[in-house]
């Protein structure tokens, strides 16, 4: 018999306390599997939680809680997100009897307290909303857009927006599942990804002031600990910020609020399973998350017994001084870089330490292939320092192997120094962390595995950020490579650019087959053209709409003396992206559809772009190719990036051998102009200045304040025409090159441009353009001094290109004269005559030489304001042409 005032409940779905939103999403779905089900909530929840459940939840379903039903009614339970009995206890009346049926859905590993029932779903998933989710797709059970939004919430928060370790494709799926259900990812955004209040900030702080690291077999454990006279929402997620704002790898945060203590506990090692820790206290989670709530025991009471769990559990951690080879071969920083092979030679290294003449400190490390690189350059008498690596990790023997991993294989630094003392006693090599790897694999973290770090799927980017023709040109890419047998990539700026989020449509594709062919089956299907390069085996694909897409057959380059053009061979897409100039532009995109978007990232190039920073791929990259030093200043410029330390050391070093003087003056000028072409070319030109690179290119080549300011004004004009939005071309280019020549004479300027290789056409161009320029400064200055009439302005700038007349502009000194300019460029130069020589031959007048002088004096007339209009010029021509015509012949 039904008690009074209490709820029938046959089916009841209940959840965890300190219920997340896994667990209410999980809830929510349960009860649309198990219809006129009730839904129990526990008796808290985080406050985030909390306040979303008060506004959506209780309003939008049938959510009771304990007291308020009939527990003698109650026939299935079911429980989502958990299994364990003590995390449950809201339920004690119902567990005790034994006729209950008992339905599981949990994604949490096994624990000794595990209920059973009739059914248990369990899946090592990354959320249990994943199962649920499942579920309901097998049944095909329609979802509202709040409902797919909530469960949506459960996926992305337990997943760390599908960061976490535990994330499998399971979770992804029901993601996307959940997307085409509706789900809001605009909610989801505003819902996890929180701003902290002051409250919370306060809180964070003290977590942060009471944190205490200690070293339990060799792994250093962070444990902070608060007291609160009240419960606090979101203590899961101030241990997870203390994690990643203090780089911890193991932490216990625990805070007593009221009458029990909350343990929350993150782990980033294999070596520590905080699952199991938790579960010893009556708690649970994974081996990398988990949490516990301890009641009536006191902060000490609970840090006495995870110190005891702690010592009994950890696994004893492998330490530096376990894997390092005594003692190391060293070798001193004056030595020279053939010296430096013979050594690694004789005892069969890889890379060899550097140190200080003294002997004690060390300064770098040099790699033996780059040795013997530079020896056939031509450079192994050079000192040691000059090319050695010099932002490098050392470490003392009594560091764990986790450092190891993370310089090594993280950092990808072939061999890492040991110090004791400030001297160099040992060396941990690639080949010594390998050795110990192959015992026990299960020590790599997943995130510092190369596969891992270097595969990131952009999809989506590239669905939301090209135009809908190039990401089909893409995909008819990826197909065609597949059907022929190949694999194709974007590669280089295109994909960094859209990694940044700015816009480039240049398309450039690298295939690992015959790049050729590929283009002449792709081009065939995009009804386009091609146009092929047999000794690069490069082509490119010309569209209807003009659209070009580069091809080119993955290659190695290689360069038979510094400075050369580089010499081709096939190779593998890691090849043909270790050729390139920064790490920044050696990313490239996967396009085959069974991998469609994957990043491949060999060289750190994301890491690169998120820190901002232009770094080349190997040290003796400047020596190869030179003009990579005003692409790397162009490209720091450009994007407000830094160019690394150890890059612009090899800049420098670069510059002190002159290198420029082998480089031909076409492909300086080319990288030159591409630079004048940048929106801000100035603080180019600056950096390169502070280089000595101007003067590496030419000894008369000087930035001296004049021509700083010339340039200063240059681009202040060539900004305001741009604003004008006119559909003119303009030669920037050329403006700035007449400023950076503007404090040299002409014999001076010659043998720049004879340096530049400048063809006898645009030699004799740029000098006639300099001469215009100076006669037009001259008669400006005349016509301004007799305030002459506005046509002589007019004839005075008419003869000039644009660039010209904008250079004009930055050269005069008088902001009236600017004015003048300025009216010339944006009405005068636009006026025409009323009339036309047919016109004039309509008037009687014959057609010669004299119908170009008329047009003038009109335009003249017109500009002065003598006569504007159709008729006035007409009686112009007639009282002063026919008239005097009429005499002639009288």
């Amino acid at each position: 018999m039904q008690k009074k005032n209490k709820i029938a409940a046959p089916t009841v779905i209940t959840c965890h306390v300190n219920a997340d939103f896994d667990a209410l999403s999980s809830m929510i779905a349960a009860s649309k599997l198990y219809p006129d089900s009730v839904l129990i909530f526990p008796g808290s929840q985080e406050k985030n939680l909390k306040n979303f459940f008060i506004q959506s939840a209780t309003y939008l379903y049938n959510f009771k809680s304990f007291k308020e039903i009939d527990p003698d009614t109650v026939h299935l339970l079911v429980v989502v997100d958990t299994r364990q009995k003590s995390r449950v206890k809201h339920l004690d009346p119902l567990l005790e009897r034994d006729d209950l049926r008992i339905h599981l859905y949990d994604h949490h590993p096994d624990s000794d307290e595990d209920l059973h029932g009739e059914l248990e779903v369990v899946r090592p998933w990354g959320s249990t909303i994943a199962i649920l989710a499942q579920k309901l797709m097998e049944h095909k059970i329609q979802l509202t857009e709040d409902e797919a939004t909530i469960m949506g919430l459960g996926v992305y928060e337990d997943t760390g927006c599908f960061t976490f370790k535990s994330t499998t494709s399971k979770d992804l799926c029901a993601a996307s599942w959940l997307l085409s259900q509706g789900m809001d990812l605009n909610v989801v955004s505003d819902m996890i990804n929180r701003d902290l209040n002051a409250e919370q900030i306060s809180i964070l702080n003290s977590m942060l002031e009471s944190a205490t690291t200690h070293k339990i077999k060799g792994i250093d454990v962070v444990v902070t600990e608060i007291s609160l006279e009240h419960y606090v929402g979101d203590f899961a997620l101030l241990a997870h910020k203390l994690l990643d704002m203090e780089n911890i790898r193991v932490l216990f945060a625990l805070g007593r609020m009221q009458d029990r203590v909350h343990l929350v506990a993150r782990s980033r090692t294999a070596d520590v399973d905080v699952g199991k820790i938790c579960a010893s206290m009556g708690g649970g989670g994974h081996s990398f998350a988990a949490s516990a709530n301890l009641k009536h025991k006191t902060l000490t009471q609970v840090k006495d017994e995870l110190f005891g769990l702690l010592y009994s559990q950890i696994n004893p951690q492998i330490l530096v001084a376990d894997l390092m080879s005594k003692p190391a071969v060293v070798i001193e920083e004056k030595k020279n870089i053939v010296q430096a092979s013979e050594i690694m030679t004789r005892f069969g290294l890889k890379a060899i330490p550097v140190i200080k003449e003294d002997g004690q400190e060390c300064v770098g490390i040099l790699e033996h292939q780059l040795a013997d690189k530079a020896i056939g350059h031509g450079l192994g008498k050079i000192p040691i320092k000059e090319y050695m690596i010099t932002d490098i990790a050392t470490l003392e023997p009594s560091e764990d192997i986790y450092r190891v991993m993370e310089i090594i294989i993280g950092q990808r630094q072939r061999l890492i120094p040991i110090v004791e003392n400030g001297k160099i006693t040992a060396v941990v090599t690639r080949t010594d962390l390998i050795n110990n790897l192959i015992k026990e694999p299960a020590r790599i973290p997943e995130s510092l595995l190369p596969e891992k770090k270097r595969e990131r799927n952009i999809k989506r980017i590239l669905q939301e950020r090209l135009p809908a023709d190039i990401f089909s040109v893409l995909q008819a890419a990826g197909y065609q490579a597949r059907e022929m047998g190949f694999q194709v990539y974007c590669v280089g700026g295109f994909v960094r650019d859209i990694l940044l989020d700015r816009n480039n449509l240049d398309v450039d594709l690298v295939v690992e087959g015959d790049g050729i062919e590929f283009a002449r089956a792709l081009a065939h299907k995009l009804n386009a053209r091609v146009r092929e390069h047999q000794k690069f085996r490069t082509a490119v694909i010309i569209r209807e709409d003009g659209q070009k897409i580069d091809v080119a057959t993955a290659r190695l380059e290689y360069y038979e003396h510094p400075a050369a053009l580089p010499t081709v061979e096939l190779s593998s897409i890691k090849m043909d992206l270790y050729r390139r100039d920064f790490s920044v532009n050696a990313l490239a995109v996967h396009l085959n559809p069974e991998h469609l978007g994957k990043v491949v990232d060999f060289f750190g190039g994301q890491r690169d772009l998120k820190e901002k920073v232009i770094r080349v791929l190997h040290s003796l990259s400047f020596v190869e190719d030179p003009t990579r030093i005003i692409r790397a200043i162009r490209f720091e410029q450009r994007f407000g990036f830094r160019i690394g330390a150890q890059t612009e050391k090899l800049i420098k070093n670069a510059m002190e051998l002159n290198i420029f003087h082998q480089l031909s003056g076409s492909r300086i000028f080319h990288e030159l102009k591409m630079i004048f072409e940048e929106d801000n070319p100035l603080p180019c030109i600056s950096r390169m200045d502070n280089f000595g690179l101007l003067r590496n290119v030419h000894a008369l080549l000087k930035l001296t304040p004049k021509v700083k300011n010339i340039l200063v004004e240059t681009e202040k004009v060539i900004n305001w025409f741009q604003l004008l939005y006119l559909d003119e071309e303009l030669e920037k280019w050329t403006l700035y090159l007449l400023g950076l020549l503007s404090s040299i004479n002409d014999t001076q300027a010659n043998i720049i441009l004879n340096r530049f290789n400048f063809s006898k056409k645009r030699s004799t161009f740029f000098f006639s353009l300099r001469s215009q320029i100076r006669y037009a400064l001259n008669d400006l200055y005349a016509w301004n001094k007799k305030q002459d009439k506005l046509s002589s302005l007019y004839f005075i700038l008419q003869p000039l290109p644009l660039e010209g007349q904008l250079f004009l502009m930055a050269k005069v000194q008088q902001e009236d004269l600017r004015k003048c300019i300025s009216y010339y460029i944006t009405q005068l130069r636009v006026i025409q005559p009323q009339l036309t020589g047919k016109d004039l031959k309509r008037l009687g007048l014959e057609p010669g030489p004299e119908f170009g002088r008329i047009l003038q004096e009109l335009k003249a007339a017109q500009i002065d304001g003598l006569s504007c209009d159709r008729q006035s010029q007409i009686d112009w021509v007639k009282k002063k042409y026919l008239h005097r015509n009429r005499v002639g012949k009288a």
